[in-house]
């Protein structure tokens, strides 16, 4: 059994109100092995028989639909794909934690779409854009509440879907996912 990180997009924001215990019950009740929060906002730690997490993306999307008619992106990562989120975002260490973003995403974005993005008159001065591997590195600057870089303005210019997380937030999955991995051996 392989061990992955499920990132849900909009959970527990807009009116997609979610406990994490429902959650659970509903990965539970697909079969799913091992299954743990972390915060409250939609990071699910399971096993599963190793197979590509495109797969598990799309099975845990309609899990979500299904149960609890709520439309958001599922994003599947292993544990060394979701340590890349800091380790390979250039803006880590330069400024707080909170403002900086790995924003993981459904399929690899063209140059082109990333530059149209990187263009967009609505991204303040000191807002920084990077791309990475099925992944938007992004620096907010001064604070994430008033940017207009959204996740619907990215969505809609690298025709991707995706769901955010701050550096810190990572941290504390990877944390969790070495401590389970610790308590397994």
């Amino acid at each position: 059994m392989a061990r992955y990180v499920a990132l849900f997009g909009s959970i527990n924001v807009g009116g997609n109100r979610l406990t994490m215990a429902d959650l659970r019950a509903a990965f539970e009740a697909e079969g799913f092995a091992d299954v743990e929060t972390v915060v409250a906002s939609g990071n699910v730690i399971f096993s599963h028989p190793a197979r590509p997490t495109r797969g598990l993306e799309e099975k845990l999307t309609l899990m979500v639909d299904d149960r609890f008619d709520m439309q958001c992106a599922a994003l599947v990562r292993s544990r060394d794909e979701l340590a890349a989120g800091i380790a390979d975002n250039p803006f880590g260490g330069t400024n707080e934690d909170r403002f900086v973003h790995t924003m993981f995403l459904d399929g690899q974005p063209t140059q082109a779409q990333f530059d149209g993005l990187a263009a967009d008159k609505w991204i303040k001065p000191n807002e920084r854009l990077a791309l990475g591997d099925r992944a938007l590195y992004i620096d907010y600057g001064d604070g994430v509440g008033d940017s207009k870089l959204t996740a619907r303005l990215i969505e809609r210019r690298l025709e991707h879907k995706g769901t955010s997380r701050n550096m810190r937030s990572i941290a504390r999955i990877v944390a969790k996912l070495d401590e389970l991995e610790k308590g397994a051996a």
